[in-house]
């Protein structure tokens, strides 16, 4: 049986990470899977390892107080994490979810998710890890690797916009380049019953030429070949800011892209772009890989 994977941490987005799971195992009535992964930390490194300077015994001593830091600080990570995983089944028991896993690892972040997601039916992330308090206005690095490691869509939750606990988007928005990943995105969310019934509006950026207007054209098929409702709009300009002023007039839209495009969309790949665009669009972001 598929599932949700939420990747859930010590950071503040740990509850919208969980809203965003339970908002779409409801709607695609599935179950959850809680993970949270402990990745080792080096205490040598840490504490600045100058014993190299000060002699052998001295040394030694202090290898041996460096490995029982590093011991009580793991022991101290595993029970932090069961407390932090208990403390989101709860959250989402509370918002009707009952059929709920946990999954306790330690080990690389993204290596764990790769590991995990065979079975997922999509993935959910915070856009920023557990140190995001000093990362203002900047995404997590590992939030690039998972989208650029996984094969499954990848959601990243925000801090704000919609909160799925309470709310429900209002529409869902496509950005459209005709590429491989466009295609993937826009077939997911036409066909996908995570946005079965909600509004969804499709952008292409660029001239009104006929290239761009055969995107468009295009971009009409796909829905109408998925019998699915939703305007198809062209808009000129740069295609970072065409979408970020899209989002902003929907506060309760769920933008859904491609994680590798082509033409103008191309530079909406994780990446520079991109990076600027999720830390800028107050909203869930969902990322397709063709």
């Amino acid at each position: 049986m598929k599932h949700i994977l939420a990747c859930i941490d010590a950071s503040p987005y740990a509850a919208r990470v969980c809203n965003l799971a339970a908002w779409s195992a409801k709607r695609l009535g599935t179950s959850v899977e809680l993970l949270h992964s402990i990745q080792r930390s080096n205490a040598a490194a840490s504490r600045k390892d100058l014993s190299g300077a000060i002699g052998l015994g001295v040394k030694s001593s202090l290898l041996e107080e460096l490995t029982q830091l590093d011991e009580a600080e793991g022991k101290l990570a595993i029970e932090r994490g069961r407390v932090l995983l208990a403390s989101a089944k709860e959250h989402l028991e509370g918002l009707g979810v009952t059929d709920i896993s946990v999954t306790h690892r330690h080990g690389g972040i993204v290596e764990t998710i790769t590991e995990r997601e065979a079975d997922a039916d999509l993935i959910v992330i915070g856009k920023r890890g557990a140190s995001s308090d000093f990362a203002k206005g900047h995404i997590g690095s590992k939030v690039e690797r998972v989208v650029r490691a996984s094969r499954k869509p990848v959601v990243v939750a925000s801090s704000r916009g919609p909160d799925l606990a309470t709310a429900h988007p209002s529409r869902i928005v496509v950005a459209y380049d005709g590429g491989a990943a466009s295609k993937a995105a826009l077939a997911f969310a036409a066909a996908s019953p995570l946005f079965a019934g909600l509004a969804l509006h499709v952008v292409s950026v660029g001239p009104d030429d006929a290239k761009h207007r055969a995107l468009v054209a295009e971009a009409e098929g796909l829905l109408a070949a998925q019998a699915r409702d939703g305007d198809v709009v062209l808009v000129d300009g740069a295609p970072e800011e065409v979408i970020e002023t899209t989002m902003k007039d929907e506060p309760d839209g769920f933008l859904v892209m491609g994680a590798y495009g082509h033409s103008p969309l191309r530079t909406l790949i994780v990446g520079s772009t991109t990076t600027a665009m999720i830390r800028t669009v107050h909203a869930p972001v969902l990322l397709m890989r063709p």
